[in-house]
C-alpha cells in the first residue's frame, strides 16, 4: 500500500469521524456506503479498515484509512467485477443492509 494520500487528517474531530466510520465498516459487513463524490456503493467489508499515518500531498503526515468492498455476489474470480478501495474520509454516511 502507499505511503501517501491524497487528504490526510490530524483534527481530534476528523479522527473521531474516521474511528466512528471503522467501528461501522467490521469484517464481512453488507454495507450501502455514500461517497462524497458519486452514487451509493454497495458491497461487502473484505477487512475491517485500520487507521494508518500517510503523507499528504504537502508532505505532511496525518490519519486516514482504507476499506476494502467486494461487489455484493460477486465471484471472486470474475474480474469484470473487482473489489474496490475507498479511502475512508471520503464516507458520507454507512448503511447496514443486514444479513444476506
Amino acid at each position: 500500500m502507499t505511503r501517501n494520500a491524497n487528504r490526510v487528517h490530524t483534527d481530534p474531530g476528523a479522527i473521531a469521524r474516521l474511528e466512528s466510520l471503522i467501528a461501522a465498516l467490521p469484517n464481512g459487513a453488507r454495507v450501502e456506503l455514500q461517497l462524497d463524490d458519486g452514487p451509493p456503493l454497495r458491497g461487502t467489508v473484505a477487512a475491517r479498515p485500520i487507521l494508518q499515518l500517510f503523507f499528504g500531498p504537502d508532505g505532511n503526515e496525518g490519519s486516514n484509512a482504507v476499506v476494502r468492498l467486494e461487489p455484493i455476489g460477486a465471484d471472486p474470480f470474475d474480474l469484470s467485477r473487482p473489489p474496490q478501495d475507498l479511502w475512508l474520509d471520503s464516507i458520507i454516511a454507512v448503511r447496514d443492509l443486514g444479513p444476506p
